[in-house]
């Protein structure tokens, strides 16, 4: 291979062609010319992140960095395929005809999605999930469909893999009924074992995504309009289905090189050495369509590997490609599933170390060296949460009791401190610790957005940010550095100081904050955390304008989505207080809408299992007996806790229900970093358990004591006595001054307990401002709250007024209010839920039990 080599063609213009010229570009002299050329009539996109745009991404959100052909050292050329490659000559030809000379050509075509191999395959209404176009196509045939055959469509995703399941999750988007076919006895068996591939099947049952296993699709059967209306299987059932999906994999691009004389393997795929290099040294492959050891992988890491190798080798550098990395994470709303490393256990005499719960849906499983030191690969189905921590220990010691990092809480973070500097933080771009050490301490980086600058760490599925910023801010505590506190990589400020600058801006739209004070087009951080300020500071409607593009999945609704698609129904009940008649009313409208029903810890009613579509006539009813919102789904107050107090109760000393009323409906729909939870007792024997809230009042005989910071949740904590013997009037407003300063300085998700432990000066300083107005802003935070109490008004009840915001609960355009008759449920403690697939065949409910146990 010519290591001087200056005209480089690169063919193919996705994902990984695109990293190969950034690292090109950002390390050769100005005599390097490349050319670009790409089937699609578009710039690179992030493909990894397709399924996003059946959630409102556009092409440009999904465009890769576009800068880099900006370089008048490169040119892109778009939509110009590469039909011909003369190896004698040195030159390709173009679709245009066009015939460009290289020194160097890399092949980066890519794969293209395989479609099961029977009759019908291509009938109208089946589809690959490849590209946007392909995904364009799916969602206008959808959309297509359903007006004319006036009902929901009923769809099939042949292929249960993690490609497979994501476009089950699109479909069901669409309101389609998804159904997800698998060859072989379990889902993702490539990356679950039996155990792991049976908890994803319980968890995509219950949001609502059919599976069906060892089914062998014989045949696509068409309608009489000529469209696909049913499957035909080996075992001669049937399935009807108006669209179908195929995801049953992918077949390296490598017909140019078989044309070209290159050696490609016999299934498949242009054979390369670790230099990337082909059978002629003057041609490289990168990516999907290059077989290394006798494998080609459809991940887009093992390619950026190949990007940097060839990268490097053609500046002169020394490096080899490492193999392959099969780690994988799925990307499913709701479902959290992982796999990395040696996940089956295959490694001689390995250890497994499994933790499932079958009630709470996980599963969880380490595989261990012989000596139960060493992590070899693991599997996390239902909680994924460890995968940040996990996946750069692979190989290395452990440092903690395996279990850990498995049972509910262990995950957040690795126990034991610092990573190795050979642990892999970011798998895709293929960065280790040491590499993001480096960043910080000789190219000046202080922070996570400036380590993906230089290392590219996070900058493609985005799993490894946490433990980005955990090791930078490692790094910068032991140089002396302030941490770095920015929101997001969108905006430098803290969320406290993002609040006053939009206050004093007086700014009320998020594009016009992030045009002063930021960059971009903001992401799921930064986006919510602004809609939160601006309900603070301007009040409107969540639904209002910008606000709706910027709310979390609840908020978008005003609704909780539960793990099977549905959403709960919370309506307010302001200190646990209901009269006869609102419980008739509730009882009546989960009876007709066939709702699973249950008292909080809250003291309220909530209301499981609403449709969509149901949600504004459940609404209607409930607003129509009086009962407004109960934020169950907003950072917000959710509840005022209270005991009967001395209205009933002998050992009451004062009206604890009265005030816990008083408290909701001043700070019903008050905003804030994270939900606010309020308890109320009528005397010392707390029985509204008001020292694990929030903010807790308790009785005495000479007034109410108030105290703040307790959190229940994953860091149960007893809240600290701020303040003695209150009267009504002293008791609230010094909870009007403790909101609006948390909310005012708090950090994004941030609860009251962990800001008070931040807080300089603690508990005394939270006193000297509240009640001796040290900073000067106790008027300023009555205003503010009074305020709030002034505009406040139903979010529900403004909604049903409204057309427009009636619209978004219009599940699909065809959508009625008749129950899907394929639903089927069971009877638990005389209520009904949703059936799994195994209930539906035994005829009864699964008991579920949590297990911990080491296999050999």
């Amino acid at each position: 291979m010519n290591q001087t080599a200056s005209e480089i063609v690169v063919v193919g213009a996705g994902m990984v062609a695109h990293r190969f010229v950034e690292s090109l570009l950002s390390r050769a002299d100005a005599s390097v010319r490349v050319h670009v050329f790409g089937d699609e009539g578009r710039g690179p996109y992030d493909r990894v992140g397709l399924t996003g745009f059946f959630s409102g991404a556009t092409g440009d959100d999904l465009a890769l960095d576009r800068s880099i052909f900006d370089d008048e050292r490169v040119r892109l050329h778009p939509g110009d395929r590469v039909t011909q490659i003369d190896r004698a000559a040195r030159t390709v030809t173009t679709t245009s005809r066009r015939v460009v000379g290289y020194d160097t050509l890399v092949l980066a075509t890519g794969s293209y999605a395989a479609r099961v191999a029977v009759d019908g395959a291509d009938l109208p209404g089946c589809f690959v999930y490849r590209t946007i176009d392909d995904v364009q196509a799916l969602k206008d045939f959808v959309e297509r469909r359903g007006r004319m055959l006036g009902r929901p469509l009923r769809g099939a995703v042949i292929g249960g893999g993690l490609l497979g399941l994501e476009a089950a999750g699109a479909l069901q988007g669409m309101d389609v009924d998804a159904t997800v076919v698998q060859y072989s006895d379990r889902l993702m068996s490539q990356q679950l074992d039996s155990a792991g591939a049976g908890m994803l099947r319980r968890l995509l049952e219950a949001r609502g995504i059919n599976v069906r296993t060892e089914s062998r699709t014989t045949r696509l059967d068409p309608d009489r309009s000529g469209a696909v209306a049913a499957l035909e299987f080996q075992d001669g059932s049937m399935h009807e289905a108006d669209v179908v999906v195929f995801t049953v994999g992918v077949r390296p691009r490598d017909e140019l090189a078989r044309a070209a004389g290159l050696k490609v393997d016999p299934r498949g795929g242009v054979l390369i050495d670790e230099r990337c290099v082909t059978s002629d040294q003057d041609i490289l492959a990168i990516g999907e369509v290059a077989n290394f050891d006798g494998r080609c992988v459809g991940l887009v890491a093992p390619g950026y590997a190949m990007a940097e190798v060839a990268a490097t080798r053609l500046l002169g550098g020394d490096a080899s490609f490492p193999g392959y990395d099969d780690s994988s994470k799925l990307k499913l709303s709701g479902v959290d599933v992982a796999s990395f490393g040696d996940a089956m256990a295959t490694t001689p005499n390995a250890l497994d170390v499994v933790y499932a719960d079958a009630v709470a849906g996980v599963y969880k499983k380490l595989v261990l060296s012989d000596d139960a030191q060493t992590l070899l690969g693991g599997i996390l189905v239902g909680d994924a949460s460890a995968y940040g921590s996990l996946r750069p220990l692979l190989g290395a010691r452990l440092g903690a009791d395996p279990a850990a990092y498995l049972l509910p809480e262990g995950g957040n973070e690795a126990p034991g401190g610092e990573l190795p500097d050979e642990a892999v933080v970011c798998s895709c771009s293929n960065v280790t610790a040491g590499r993001i050490r480096q960043a910080v301490h000789e190219e000046g980086c202080t922070d996570a957005a400036a380590v993906k600058g230089c290392t590219k760490a996070g900058a493609t599925c985005g799993s490894c940010v946490l433990m980005v910023k955990k090791v930078v801010g490692q790094e910068l505590t032991k140089l002396g550095q302030t941490v770095s506190n920015a929101l997001c990589e969108h905006f430098d400020m803290s969320r406290r100081q993002l609040f006053d600058a939009v206050r004093v801006a007086e700014l009320t739209t998020f594009s016009s904050i992030v045009e002063r004070f930021g960059r971009g087009r903001g992401c799921d951080i930064c986006k919510p955390a602004i809609a939160s300020i601006l309900s603070v500071l301007v009040g409107a409607h969540v639904l209002d304008g910008e606000n709706a593009t910027l709310q979390d999945t609840n908020d978008h609704v005003m609704a909780n989505m539960q793990k099977d698609g549905t959403y709960s129904v919370v309506p307010r009940m302001p200190g646990g207080e209901v009269t006869p008649e609102g419980l008739l009313a509730i009882g009546q409208i989960a009876k007709d809408y066939g709702l699973y029903t249950k008292i909080t810890g809250g003291q309220r009613i909530d209301m499981f299992g609403a449709r969509l579509e149901q949600l504004p006539a459940i609404w209607g009813r409930l607003v129509d007996a009086g009962f407004e919102s109960g934020h169950a789904y907003g950072k917000s107050l959710r509840t005022v806790k209270s005991c009967v107090g001395s209205t009933w109760c002998r050992y009451g000393v004062l009206d604890s229900v009265g005030m816990a009323v008083k408290l909701e409906l001043r700070y019903r729909g008050l905003r804030a970093p994270h939900k606010l939870k309020l308890g109320v007792s009528g005397c010392a024997r707390e029985c509204a358990e008001a020292r694990g809230k929030d903010v807790g009042v308790i009785a005495t005989e000479t007034g109410w004591n108030m105290y703040v910071g307790g959190n229940g949740g994953f860091a149960p904590k007893h809240a600290q006595l701020l303040a003695s013997d209150l009267d009504d009037d002293a008791l609230i407003q010094a909870i009007d001054r403790f909101f609006m300063y948390y909310i005012r300085t708090a950090d994004r998700l941030q609860r009251t307990a962990p800001w008070l432990d931040d807080l300089e000066g603690g508990l005394d300083e939270l006193r000297r401002v509240i009640f001796d107005d040290s900073l000067g802003i106790c008027a300023d935070l009555d205003a503010a709250m009074a305020t709030h109490v002034d505009r406040y008004e139903d979010e529900w009840a403004a909604t049903l007024r409204d057309p427009e915001k009636l619209q978004r609960f219009h599940s699909f355009v065809n959508a009625t209010d008749t129950p899907d008759p394929s639903l089927a449920y069971v009877a638990e403690r005389g209520q009904i839920r949703p059936a799994t697939s195994e209930e539906r065949r035994s005829g009864g409910v699964l008991i579920a039990g949590t297990a911990l146990e080491v296999r050999r």
